[in-house]
């Protein structure tokens, strides 16, 4: 009997992550979970898909920030759950302000969980996919890896690395049977989507509808939020036989964001 193949997701017990992880559970994988929520509430979510989906599930609550927790739980979910088939590098995190007012901390912060954790990720598991002639990596990009805002420099610089190094490693790998491919988003409904429409409600002094109208979804010609089984769908699509041929590049689900 074959073994049920297994997908690791960073950033995973909210939002597009935590929508990435149930459809793969969803038809079958065996699911890492990573996020900084509290313990409790990450076994609730991870029994949670247990329950829901039949599979095994190893959770984390490693920082993808700290290179040394990234290898911590590269190799404790490799123990639980055995070789890794499916990467998925979508942790991150946002701060808008300024380049001459942007807190170097932040920009750190940034660039090393939007970047740095998918190299640090990928360079552990590669080697493995390699061994056994087959693996899929998918960065979650944004938008903001093809075209720019104001106000958001890190975010900006750290998507566009993380394109440009989707199509470093699909090369690399071209004949290992692994593939490397970015998914772009635009706006998206969840929490992190949510906190900045409050800020900007507080900021602009309008209604959070206001806000979600004019200012999040100018630049979408639907006029609307991607939802997250869209993200998620392509990704499952992106992991399958079917994708063997599709490296190194980058699907904009964004609401017609990029073709302007």
């Amino acid at each position: 009997m074959s073994r049920r193949k297994v997908a690791l997701i960073t950033g995973s017990t909210s939002g597009i992550g935590l929508g990435i992880a149930k459809e793969f559970a969803s038809n079958g994988y065996d699911i890492g979970l990573n996020g900084l929520d509290n313990a409790q509430d990450i076994q609730e979510i991870e029994h949670g898909i247990k329950e829901d989906f039949g599979v095994q599930v190893f959770s984390s609550g490693a920082d993808m920030s700290k290179p040394r927790e990234i290898e911590r739980f590269a190799g404790d979910a490799g123990d639980a759950l055995g070789e890794v088939d499916v990467l998925i590098n979508n942790a991150g995190v946002q701060h808008v302000s300024p380049v001459e007012h942007f807190p170097i901390d932040k920009w750190d912060l940034i660039l090393a969980v939007n970047l740095s954790s998918a190299f640090h990720m990928s360079r552990l598991l590669i080697p493995s996919m390699r061994n056994q002639g087959f693996g899929r990596i998918i960065n979650i990009a944004s938008a903001h890896g093809l075209v720019a805002s104001v106000n958001k420099s890190a975010y900006v610089a750290a998507k566009h690395g993380l394109i440009g190094f989707t199509k470093t490693i699909a090369l690399e790998v071209a004949e290992s049977g692994i593939t490397c491919n970015a998914i772009c988003p635009g706006w998206v409904e969840t929490p992190l989507v949510k906190t900045q429409v409050e800020t900007l409600s507080r900021e602009k002094s309008i209604s959070q509808t206001e806000v979600i109208r004019n200012l999040i979804l100018e630049r979408q010609p639907t006029r609307k939020f991607v939802q997250v089984n869209e993200i998620a769908a392509l990704a499952l699509f992106l992991a399958s036989e079917q994708a063997s041929s599709i490296t190194g590049s980058s699907y904009s689900v964004d609401g017609g964001w990029t073709a302007h």
